[in-house]
């Protein structure tokens, strides 16, 4: 199987060409191959000057021409991946791209169609800040009482979906909380999420942390939303079979 590790940037100069290289190192299991694309959102620090250095067939890099946000980035790299998974893997090194394994393991053990890495299930909690540890613990609540889900750790960076999926989903947004849209529609489509227990080493806001709490706020609106059905769960033409039926949209 061919797994699609999409990396989004955002002025990573100081930690793009680690991850980069950390992700090429990983053995991810006899069977696997692998495609980088890495794409950066017109970072200014001198990120694209770096990217634009990389000569490899096995990455692909996507330059946005203006800021338009973590999710268009993933978008972007859901459009232009060719794998049978898609892998978010960020750009800083809050997630190790050494437990890819783990997630290509449980796809081999149980068939998930997505696997969530999960910062509670190891027992070892790190956060930089109480209002960021409270807020994936409210987006998780909501998740599982919205959505019939049972998962951990909602807010997790790294995730992981099955290609076909990942691409027929109806993704309209382009802020952070398109990774909170992506989970609600896969679990709307009737899929389940297995959760694997990854290690975390959060950074501060002075470290180049993006997240605040107004796309806290953002994100809970986001779950209402599509919990309601105010956007299609598909795109349009698309017929993709969940468990018990095949949905047409």
């Amino acid at each position: 199987m061919k797994l699609s590790v999409i990396i989004c940037c955002y002025n990573e100069a100081a930690t793009i060409q680690q991850v980069i290289q950390k992700t090429q190192r990983v053995h991810l299991g006899n069977g696997w191959e692998r495609e980088i694309i890495v794409v950066d959102n017109c970072s200014t620090d001198g990120t694209r000057d770096l990217l634009r250095q990389i000569n490899d067939p096995e990455i692909r890099v996507i330059f946005h021409e203006r800021n338009m946000g973590k999710g268009m980035s993933i978008r972007s790299g859901i459009h232009h991946m060719t794998g049978d998974y898609m892998l978010i893997q960020d750009a800083d090194k809050e997630y190790d791209p050494a437990e890819h394994p783990k997630f290509c393991r449980k796809v081999e053990e149980t068939g998930a169609t997505a696997v969530y890495g999960s910062r509670i299930l190891g027992g070892h909690v790190k956060y930089e800040y109480k209002h960021a540890y409270w807020g994936v613990r409210l987006w998780t609540l909501a998740t599982n009482l919205l959505f019939g889900s049972h998962l951990t750790d909602v807010g997790t960076g790294t995730k992981m979906v099955r290609g076909d999926i990942a691409k027929s989903l109806n993704l309209t947004l382009n802020g952070f909380n398109l990774e909170f849209e992506l989970t609600n529609k896969v679990l709307l489509a009737g899929f389940d999420i297995e959760e694997v227990d990854i290690d975390y080493d959060p950074r501060t806001y002075a470290e180049g942390k993006k997240i605040t709490i107004r796309d806290g706020l953002t994100i809970l609106f986001t779950m209402l939303r599509d919990r309601l059905g105010m956007t299609p769960v598909f795109k349009q033409g698309t017929a993709v079979k969940t468990k018990e039926i095949v949905q047409n949209t």
